[in-house]
């Protein structure tokens, strides 16, 4: 008898085992057919920057607390948006010299602005005949691109359009502006790389005049590969367009927006070999400040003709003063 009870019992036991071993199987087999669901990790949302303050919003609040500190803050302040030691101290003492508790500081300063950097100047071109405008400027400061989108924006304006491609020293050069004379319906002239300068513009001369363009537009050098300096290079282009019958009416400096105080010494040494009529600045479209443009204005007393806001073909404005004022406070 006992070891029938014995028996049952193992029996009994046995029988449990094998329903918990099924039952634990088929829990194996559903969750084995389930899609797998993935489970990441909880992210943490970094704050978000604080919005930092305009230019303009800087100096009210410097202003408002009056002291010689808030003056030396705000020529420190000036410094900053590249406007460069001479006219940031010009800026800071006719500010002073007109400011009051009940005055708008941020108006002040752009009314101050405005009269540094002088009236807005057009472009000088002749009435009739041929006008040449020399284009110069280191390279990479946006020269061959400018001379392309001016060319647009005069054929645009009814003016028929040549070009020189004068910058024979770079490699690509040609190419870049046979593209850009392209774009904007100009004839060009060009030789091999390597070729004098000045036979290139004394034959485009020639060619615009047989033409009857309007303008002849020259892409200068940016550095030469010779033993002829930069400058003396420039001084002869200009000779050369007038021994073949055309005078040079604009030199235009392109200046890079993003280089800051490098750009004052840009244009002190080409404004010294030749007669830089205008300022034209570029790239203005990234995070350039421009306040050079005030240094430079102040320091050579060139104005600004055109500025750059762009890489389309079209990005390209007459100078506005005010409108420039505005750009720098609201940085």
């Amino acid at each position: 008898m006992e070891i029938f009870v014995a028996i049952l019992f193992v029996c009994l036991a046995v029988g449990i085992v094998f329903v918990r071993l099924s039952s634990v199987r088929k829990e194996a087999e559903r969750l084995r057919d389930e899609p797998e669901v993935e489970i990441s990790a909880p992210t943490i949302e970094a704050p978000a920057p604080e919005p930092r303050e305009r230019l303009g919003t800087r100096v009210r609040t410097l202003l408002s607390r009056g002291g010689t500190e808030a003056w030396e803050a705000l020529h420190d302040l000036l410094l900053k948006a590249d406007v460069g030691p001479s006219a940031a101290a010009r800026l800071v003492e006719r500010v002073r010299a007109r400011w009051s508790r009940e005055a708008d500081a941020e108006s002040l300063l752009r009314e101050e602005m405005v009269e540094i950097l002088g009236p807005d100047s057009r472009l000088s071109l002749p009435d009739e005949g041929l006008g040449v405008i020399l284009v110069v400027g280191v390279n990479g400061s946006g020269k061959t691109t400018t001379i392309g989108k001016l060319a647009r924006r005069l054929a645009g304006e009814g003016r028929t359009v040549s070009i020189a491609g004068a910058d024979t020293f770079r490699a690509a050069a040609g190419e870049q502006l046979e593209v850009w004379a392209v774009r904007a319906g100009a004839h060009i002239v060009s030789q091999e790389r390597g070729a004098d300068p000045g036979s290139v513009v004394f034959d485009a001369v020639k060619s615009a005049v047989a033409r009857g363009s309007d303008v002849l537009i020259v892409d200068t050098a940016g550095r030469l590969h010779t033993k002829t300096p930069l400058m003396d290079e420039l001084q002869k282009i200009g000779r050369v367009a007038r021994k073949a019958g055309a005078s040079v009416t604009e030199t235009l400096l392109v200046l890079d927006a993003t280089t800051g105080q490098n750009g004052i010494a840009q244009a002190k040494a080409f404004t010294e070999a030749v007669n830089v009529s205008g300022i034209v600045l570029t790239k203005l479209d990234g995070t350039a400040k421009g306040g050079v443009v005030l240094a430079v204005r102040e320091e050579l007393g060139v104005p600004v003709r055109l500025v750059g806001t762009g890489e389309g073909p079209d990005d390209i404005q007459p100078f506005r003063a005010e409108i420039f004022a505005n750009r720098i406070l609201a940085s």
